[in-house]
């Protein structure tokens, strides 16, 4: 995150923030988008397609935990 200070004509001093995310929102997406066609995939009524949905956004924590737990961490 870059803050830049620039001057209008009135010379106030405006903070402007300028957000770089990169393809990290990219990745998580097309991830999110995998995850929900398989868990919702996996369903067998529409409760199970819901709670797919919701799995689908956790996923990554998910991820994280079943690593560390296999690390012994």
């Amino acid at each position: 995150m870059n803050t830049e200070m620039s001057e209008n004509k009135n010379d106030c001093r405006k903070t402007e923030v300028v957000h770089h995310h990169g393809t990290s929102n990219a990745i998580y997406g097309l991830g999110f988008v995998g995850a929900c066609v398989y868990f919702i995939g996996q369903a067998t009524t529409f409760w199970l397609g819901v709670l797919g949905f919701l799995k689908a956004l956790v996923w990554p924590a998910l991820l994280i935990f079943e690593l560390l737990k296999y690390l012994n961490m």
